[in-house]
């Protein structure tokens, strides 16, 4: 008889690790929940939600409350022994996501915090597997083919976040030598490919807000780039494919880039999204330097909806490859559906829930 396998997760009630949780808990394996202590009430809400759609019973969900950016993940010593007792897999989601996160915070958490993920994860007597959840933006500035055997570069990145991440990353395959370790890099993350729900609204969710404004004027001039690809993954597929390779001992010292294999460019991105909204696609196209020129003008986040932060990411020449993240997904049946497959489901929530539209 297999025995029962338990899992350490951070991040949780984030929204990726939500969602990964309900779907690992189909399974017959039990959970222990590291929880921000301001998020406790939360992640007990989810927790019921869970059981209740799962049929799970509420002690196959340990929640201790914790911090990754203290010593012993700011446990206390019972709560050590029963995590180091108890765990067999692990899941360190645990990040802050924010292009505009200041240094401080995107060391001190991503970086500070996933060293202490490490410390703890070298004390797991019973750990069979630790997966890391990375960003395929740890390449930074890097042009051309990534590939997902490839990380250190000295490119240079756009932000905090993207440098912290890259460190962060950098501790983590340097541990591939002492303990099995599966690296996931998801592409940018949207809503879910059949309901399009999202907790809240970044990336290509500026360029829909956008053309929502006056749909069939705006639709009419193409904002976008034919040389430049925005590489898009429904959350629906991120979680399928974190699940799959969860109890998948074959990814065990790999690096997956959980990305679309074949990405739009941002010009036939924007036409697609124009065509779902209005029915028509553009008439002719802006110059791209014109375009990147206006965009960071100081006037334009009021008017485009857009901020400065994320105007790089519409003109980003980097292509991530998925050759061993196709490999190992395949005896799973699972892949990344085409963006245009469920444009319809995201931006027909993100019309229908304007309250969770950023404020520029």
């Amino acid at each position: 008889m297999t025995p029962t396998e338990t899992f350490f997760i951070t991040g949780f009630p984030g929204f990726i690790a939500t969602r990964l949780l309900h779907r690992l808990a189909v399974s017959g394996s039990k959970f222990v929940l590291l929880v921000q202590p301001s998020l406790m009430d939360l992640a007990r809400s989810e927790i019921q939600q869970i059981v209740a759609e799962t049929k799970r019973e509420v002690s196959d969900f340990e929640v201790v409350a914790g911090d990754i950016t203290r010593d012993g993940l700011g446990l206390s010593d019972a709560e050590i022994e029963m995590v180091r007792g108890r765990t067999t897999r692990l899941f360190h989601l645990a990040a802050v996501y924010d292009l505009a996160v200041n240094r401080d915070l995107a060391q001190l958490v991503n970086v500070v915090g996933t060293k202490h993920v490490n410390q703890f994860a070298r004390t797991l007597p019973r750990l069979r597997q630790y997966h890391y959840v990375s960003t395929c933006y740890v390449a930074g500035k890097r042009e051309g083919r990534i590939l997902e055997t490839e990380l250190q570069h000295d490119k240079g990145f756009r932000n905090f976040y993207e440098e912290s991440k890259y460190q962060a990353e950098m501790e983590v395959d340097q541990l591939k030598r002492e303990l099995p370790i599966t690296i996931h890099r998801p592409a940018v993350v949207v809503g879910d490919s059949r309901t399009g729900q999202i907790p809240k609204y970044d990336g290509v969710y500026y360029l829909i807000f956008y053309l929502l404004r006056w749909p069939a004027l705006l639709s009419q001039i193409n904002i976008g780039n034919h040389q430049v690809s925005l590489n898009l993954v429904p959350v629906d597929f991120v979680v399928e494919a974190m699940s799959a390779l969860s109890l998948d001992d074959s990814a065990i010292g790999k690096t997956l880039q959980l990305s679309d294999p074949q990405p739009l460019s941002t010009s036939d991105l924007f036409d697609t999204i124009a065509d779902s909204i209005s029915g028509r696609s553009s008439r002719v196209t802006a110059p791209a330097r014109l375009v990147q020129f206006l965009l960071m003008l100081p006037p334009s986040p009021r008017i485009t909806g857009l901020p400065h932060h994320a105007v790089p990411y519409f003109f980003v020449k980097q292509t991530y490859l998925t050759t061993v993240a196709g490999r190992l997904l395949l005896p799973h049946g699972i892949v990344c559906p085409s963006f245009g497959s469920y444009v319809r489901q995201i931006v027909d929530y993100a019309e229908h829930h304007p309250e969770h539209r950023l404020i520029v």
